[in-house]
């Protein structure tokens, strides 16, 4: 049994990885990969009753808190289910810790954002360009257009760091 956590952690950041690259280039965070989180996040975590119902009891108040967020139109919906199937599994401090990390790593993304603005527009990534000349054209034209953040490359920053602050 000690080979589970372990690998519940190793496929948590492998989802988290692809998360992060998919919310990139489509702004989409798909259900089956959170739910696939919220799993191996039970997986990897499973201790008594007591952590597991601290677990629900601060998952269920960042649900709630996320949902009037959304509401608001602040946050997307799929870095809301995002952010609660990361929560499954961990104890109230590693959720602060997870939403410390995370807005961490999104005011990173935001400043990455806000400098976008002063670097010349690219024109069309050509066909065989590199994947980081093609990412910056889209980004930059995503930008010029008011997209939306990509969120789900903080949260995953965030998830990952826990995973790894945890230990594999």
């Amino acid at each position: 049994m000690n080979w589970i956590a372990p690998t519940a952690s190793f496929l948590q950041i492998v989802l988290l990885l692809y998360v992060a690259t998919i919310d990139i280039a489509t702004r989409l965070i798909r259900n089956e990969i959170c739910l696939a989180l919220a799993l191996l996040g039970i997986a990897g975590q499973f201790a008594g009753p007591m952590q597991i119902a601290e677990s629900l009891i601060a998952v269920t108040i960042l649900f709630l808190l996320l949902l009037v967020i959304y509401q608001r139109r602040l946050i997307g919906g799929g870095d809301v289910k995002l952010l609660v199937a990361l929560a499954i599994g961990l104890p109230l401090v590693g959720v602060i810790q997870l939403l410390t990390i995370t807005a961490l790593a999104g005011g990173v993304l935001a400043l990455v954002h806000l400098m976008m603005r002063v670097l010349p527009y690219p024109r069309l990534a050509p066909a065989g360009s590199s994947f980081v000349r093609r990412v910056y054209a889209i980004e930059r034209w995503r930008h010029l257009r008011h997209a939306p953040l990509p969120y789900g490359v903080a949260i995953a920053c965030g998830g990952i760091w826990i995973i790894l602050t945890r230990g594999l």
